[in-house]
């Protein structure tokens, strides 16, 4: 084999590449934000996950995409690990459609397929039109690299050392090594796949010895998804387990089978002249077998990846903070908004229960003060100014990631809202801090200052309560309004009572100060309220308008 033909070999294999990458591209283009919807509502039903599975990894033409998504769903909670079983399953299923692409003997015509689809991308205007004719194209491309490949490899057939090589993939445990160990290398089956149906077609292995390699490939696929899962929790690690235990156990079945009754041979008489058809038809037959072998055995499998890799007592917050950079560093952008919108709304969700809890504390120093109560306020301020500065980073490195409008817009609510709450987090400081300077004072709030704080505090505490309620977006409004106006009447109201204390002697003018202070803090946490009540609705019918449209 010379230069000329290795060169021919390597130009073949980047054609192929580039032509499964065009495909999946351009399909994720067409179907994209459907396919987040379907895997993000997914219910428990085993046959629907395993059609599921094999529709959308037929589509993107990768299954490791898929279990890629599938552990970042289980990491951030969207599924559970049952579900995940079935979606694997599945997911290998319609892995193997590629492998039946490439058996199609269209090399004669692969030139046209290719300038067919070139033609519908350069001048149409309609972009779903230019996506179908990128996946045209890449199917035509693919095919030329393919053929590109087998004719660059066929002086190996005269090469006693290779074919030597390739015989001894006859024996089971050399061929399925072999075979994990090039597609965890190049990280896709459907490539690895490709790349043993070009050998068989240059007649440089046979069934006999290619079965074993493809079983190994088989294996090998799971090694994205074993990355994908590291930091992240228990669960998403289990559902790589369960890929792995999937595919040995099929291997297993299909070595006993293979070696034990006439399979092969059986296999060949489908297809006699096409050896990438006979790779594609074991392939198939392999996962749609084993899916069916297990099927009744699917919880038990997520049972046993729960005993490979059992509970911890605690689990650390580094892990579960490294959601972010997962998704970002990954190959695969399919199911990546719904993911970051749905953590970064946990995580704002977190910092309003430390801000409601500050609001409620911080009053309560007022009406009785502690200083254990107050380094707890303040350990909470701390923690909501880092969130604050956490959650605004990673909006604005999610919002580099291409977006539709609907998602920008949702991600700049989630900003806002960020910002109202960590406004609100200072106001409950300030009480906090207020009431920690009438305590080192030695001041006295009269009786009826007293009571106007306490309706202060159920004011707001009621504010912020709507939101924990499953209110209609409307309703939300008009109570979040009705709350607002409550608490400018009262602002109005406390300020004149304020006034006549001082001109009656009864209150001390720095007291006095203070607590006109304390009334510009409550009054500003009324806005707030409104503000994220506003925020609240626009939120929900952006979410709405995004699962009708998926």
């Amino acid at each position: 084999m010379g230069i000329g033909n290795i060169i021919s070999l390597l130009g073949g294999l980047a054609l192929f590449l580039y032509g499964m990458h065009m495909m999946s591209t351009n399909l994720e283009g067409i179907a994209g934000n459907k396919l987040k919807g379907i895997l993000e509502k997914l219910t428990a039903n085993r046959f629907l996950g395993v059609a599921v599975g094999a529709g959308i990894t037929a589509l993107i033409q990768s299954s490791s995409a898929t279990t890629v998504m599938v552990v970042s769903f289980v990491n951030s909670g969207l599924m559970t690990l049952q579900q995940t079983v079935w979606i694997i399953m599945g997911a290998n299923i319609g892995t193997t459609i590629t492998g039946q692409l490439i058996a199609l003997d269209v090399g004669m015509i692969a030139p046209l397929i290719a300038f067919a689809g070139v033609v519908m991308v350069m001048f149409s205007k309609s972009k779903k039109l230019s996506f179908i004719g990128g996946i045209i194209a890449g199917l035509g491309i693919l095919f030329i690299g393919m053929g590109i490949m087998s004719d660059s490899m066929l002086p190996l057939r005269d090469s006693p050392a290779f074919i030597s090589l390739m015989t001894t993939f006859k024996n089971p445990l050399l061929g399925i090594l072999a075979g994990a160990l090039f597609t965890a290398v190049i990280q896709s089956s459907s490539a690895s796949v490709g790349i043993l149906q070009a050998l068989a077609l240059s007649g440089l292995i046979g069934l006999d010895s290619a079965v074993y390699v493809l079983f190994g490939q088989n294996i090998g696929t799971c090694i994205t998804a074993v990355l994908a899962s590291i930091g992240t929790n228990r669960n998403a690690k289990r559902t790589t387990i369960i890929h792995l235990l999937f595919n040995i156990i099929g291997t297993t079945i299909f070595v006993v089978i293979c070696m034990n009754t006439p399979f092969v041979p059986f296999m060949e008489t489908f297809t006699p002249n096409n050896p990438a058809a006979q790779i594609a038809n074991v392939h198939t037959v392999f996962n749609i077998a084993t899916t069916l072998i297990l099927l009744p055995f699917g919880n038990y499998l997520a049972k046993l990846a729960i005993m490979i890799l059992p509970d911890k007592k605690s689990e650390t917050e580094a892990a579960e903070d490294k959601w972010l950079d997962e998704i970002m560093n990954s190959n695969y952008v399919l199911g990546t908004s719904i993911l970051a919108i749905h953590y970064i709304g946990q995580e704002v969700s977190d910092m309003f229960k430390l801000v409601r809890s500050n609001i409620e504390s911080s009053f309560d120093l007022l009406a009785k003060y502690d200083n254990k109560s107050f380094d707890l306020v303040k350990a909470n301020e701390d923690e909501i100014d880092k969130l604050n500065y956490s959650v605004a980073k990673k909006i604005s490195k999610v919002l580099s990631i291409e977006q539709s409008y609907k998602e920008v817009k949702i991600l700049n609510d989630y900003f806002r809202a960020l910002t109202n709450l960590e406004r609100i987090g200072d106001h409950a400081m300030n009480f906090a801090e207020y009431a920690q300077t009438i305590n080192s004072n030695n001041w006295d709030l009269t009786h009826d200052a007293s009571t106007e704080i306490q309706e202060m505090k159920k004011n707001c505490i009621t504010g912020l309560n709507l939101f924990t309620e499953d209110l209609h977006k409307d309703a939300l409004l008009i109570k979040a309004s009705q709350i607002e106006q409550v608490i400018d009447d009262n602002t109005t109201l406390f300020r004149t009572n304020q006034i006549k204390r001082m001109n009656n002697q009864e209150s001390k003018i720095e007291s006095a100060i203070l607590y006109s202070e304390l009334l510009s803090d409550y009054e500003r946490i009324g806005d707030h309220i409104l503000n994220l009540a506003e925020l609240h609705s626009s939120l929900t019918e952006l979410r709405e308008e995004l699962r009708e449209a998926n």
